[in-house]
């Protein structure tokens, strides 16, 4: 309450109501003051861990990829009650991402709009920054993508670039398909785009000496029929697991209030995205009979959101706009709203 209340109007008046304003002072602040947060851990901390894809976990409460996107913060994230962080989308290209204004705060529909573009430093700028300043005391996810300069012809060689360049400091990738801001990029879902990418990555992970736990981000826009046949891919190619979901081009759930809003264009996540990830998890789960590990995200802004992305069948889930709109308060909620269940 303090946050909605008090902290986040002072945060957007101080930024003249600019959510991509806000959210930049606030990465570059948990950058600056990371050490100074460590004293919170233990008032946002939850001590639940599990193991999930060969790796332990402190708790299920993951930071998505968007927020960090360049690892600037890395070490303020724990402070904050993540048992994990995914840092991301990068390019192998660095990028600006799309003209601004490009991000939209939906308060009354607990939403946002975004159609940032994947801006970010490059996939070699973080490396470098993560040999420089080491990895957080939590499993470390990193989200790659295509850049926009790359024909979709030569994409795989892109994520190919990302993969070998970051591949010391992850602990799992995300492989990016499903973002609606990059011209193209959906494209790589169809089965045989998908195919030829997770065969290179899985060849190039096996070069690499290493079984770093690829998993494939989706869409919540893919029909029944399309999301099968990219899990016939993902199951043939020895994929880990599955983020579900990235955002939607839809605009059901927006609130009449902010419809002038719903006319941007870009993804919507938040809470009008709730009901369709958990459709597309449970979806996953039933299909391949659990066979592929889930990160369930989307609409999750409490316990009882990510109580049932649990019992649909995800194995961790992550925040991002709920977390943006509701603050750190949102993490030991849902993070001591799960703490137990069975894995």
């Amino acid at each position: 309450m303090l946050f909605d209340k008090i902290v986040r109007p002072a945060l957007y008046r101080l930024a003249f109501h600019d959510p991509e304003l806000v959210h930049e002072r606030t990465v570059t602040l948990l950058s600056r003051t990371a050490p100074a947060l460590r004293p919170l851990s233990p008032v946002y901390r939850t001590d639940d861990p599990v193991t999930f894809l060969g790796l332990r976990f402190p708790n299920r409460v993951g930071l998505a990829a968007g927020m960090d996107k360049n690892g600037r913060a890395l070490a303020a994230w724990p402070a904050l009650g993540f048992g994990f962080v995914e840092v991301g989308t990068v390019t192998r290209h660095p990028q600006p991402g799309n003209p601004k204004p490009r991000l939209f705060s939906l308060p009354v529909s607990d939403a946002v709009i975004n159609r940032m573009g994947f801006n970010n430093e490059g996939a070699q700028a973080l490396a470098d920054r993560l040999a420089a300043q080491g990895k957080p005391g939590v499993p470390l996810g990193i989200s790659i993508g295509k850049s926009k300069v790359t024909p979709l012809a030569d994409a795989v060689e892109d994520y190919r670039f990302s993969l070998r360049a970051l591949h010391p400091y992850a602990d799992y990738f995300a492989i990016n398909v499903s973002s609606p801001n990059t011209p193209g990029l959906r494209e790589l879902q169809d089965r045989t785009a998908l195919a030829e990418l997770l065969a290179e990555l899985r060849r190039t992970s096996a070069e690499l000496g290493g079984n770093t736990p690829l998993l494939v981000k989706v869409a919540p826009d893919l029909t029944d029929d399309a999301l099968a046949e990219l899990l016939e891919v993902c199951l043939e190619h020895g994929v880990s697991g599955l983020i579900a979901t990235n955002t939607t081009l839809s605009r059901e759930g927006v609130a009449p209030a902010e419809a002038h809003l719903a006319a941007e264009t870009g993804g919507l996540s938040g809470r009008p995205l709730t009901a369709r990830s958990l459709e597309v998890v449970r979806f996953v789960h039933e299909r391949t009979v659990g066979r592929l590990p889930i990160i369930g995200v989307g609409g999750i802004l409490g316990p009882d959101d990510a109580s049932r992305m649990l019992d649909a069948g995800a194995g961790l889930v992550q925040l991002y706009s709920g977390f943006a709109l509701h603050g750190p308060g949102l993490v030991r909620r849902v993070s001591r709203g799960i703490a137990g269940r069975p894995c």
